[in-house]
Parts: structure tokens; C-alpha cells; sequence
């Protein structure tokens, strides 16, 4: 890790984390690209167990809002999805890597910070011009938050908590020993 950079984990609180394609190029341009993405996240998820609040795949960076995993740290569930997706992405011919090392990760302490950052994630695609509205955008959480259905990637929000309440599922936070 770089000299002065501080991470903050195993405090129960969210975290916004972003990372980008290598140079900022844009590998996740096509839409079959953040198909892959978005399908590859869910896969992650489930093995790791950690709640994903929010997310948006732009052509050269993504940006998530997720709990810490159950059982492992963040910085290896963000590694395995990398490697995942660059394997399945990255032709075999290439020589520069497809993800710049390390990632970006601001822990959220506060429900006005949680929606901020969501708010700043569904509104990136707008921002750069890539769509009029959030809802034109399918590679992000904003469909969910929007209308309650469910997508590719299972989202942690007040749609899915009510669901699981109708079916009388309670999850329950089990913490980890300290290491």
C-alpha cells in the first residue's frame, strides 16, 4: 500500500469505492463488456456475502457501494472481481493490464453521506453525457431504486428489505473476530 494511504475496514460501515480501467481507457465501452461486469459482480457477491447498496459501470470506471464481505476483506473481493472480469474482458494478445492497480474507498459513516454517494453513482452516466436520465442507463442500481424490480445483481435497499419481511426472512449481522 502507498505510503499514507489509510483504510478503514471491519468498522460496519459502508464503503464507496471506485476503480478504473487501465489509463482510464475505455474497456467497458460496449455494452456486452459491462454485461459482463455487472453478471461477474453478482457472482462475487454471492461467494463473499456482502450487501451491495448501489452501482454504476461507466466505460472506464466503476463505482460500488457495498457492506464489507462476510468472511474476507474488501481489498480481496475487489481483487477476485477484477481478475474475473479482465480474464473474461481482456484479450489474450494485449500487453497492458485491463484494471489500474489499487482501487478508491471512502468509508460512509452516515445516512446523508449514504445518499449522496448513491445519488453521485445513478447520476454519473447524466454527468458525462452518456444518457438524458438515470433510468437510461443499465449498467447501474438506479432501475431498482427506481421500481422495485429485481436485476442481475441482487441490490440492498428499502425494496428488497420489504420483500424479505414479507416472506418473514430477518437477516441478522454476524461480526468477525478481530484477526
Amino acid at each position: 500500500m502507498p505510503w499514507g494511504l489509510k483504510r478503514y475496514q471491519q468498522t460496519r460501515q459502508l464503503h464507496f469505492v471506485t476503480f478504473s480501467c487501465y489509463h482510464r481507457k475505455p474497456l467497458l465501452a460496449d455494452p456486452q463488456a459491462r454485461d459482463i461486469f455487472v453478471q461477474t459482480l453478482e457472482t462475487v457477491r454471492r461467494w463473499y456475502g456482502f450487501w451491495l447498496v448501489g452501482y454504476v459501470v461507466m466505460p472506464e470506471h466503476v463505482h460500488l457501494l457495498l457492506s464489507e464481505p462476510e468472511s474476507k476483506d474488501l481489498a480481496l473481493v475487489l481483487q477476485m472481481l477484477k481478475q474475473m472480469v479482465s480474464r473474461n474482458l481482456r484479450p489474450a494478445s494485449a500487453k497492458s493490464p485491463f484494471w489500474q492497480a489499487r482501487y478508491y474507498d471512502f468509508n460512509v459513516w452516515s445516512e446523508e453521506k449514504r445518499v449522496e454517494k448513491l445519488r453521485y453513482i445513478h447520476r454519473n452516466p447524466v454527468k458525462r453525457g452518456l444518457v438524458e436520465r438515470p433510468e437510461d442507463w443499465l449498467w447501474s442500481s438506479f432501475h431498482h431504486y427506481l421500481t422495485g424490480e429485481e436485476g442481475v445483481v441482487e441490490i440492498e435497499s428499502h425494496w428488497t428489505a420489504t420483500r424479505r419481511e414479507t416472506q418473514g426472512i430477518f437477516p441478522t449481522v454476524r461480526l468477525r473476530e478481530p484477526a
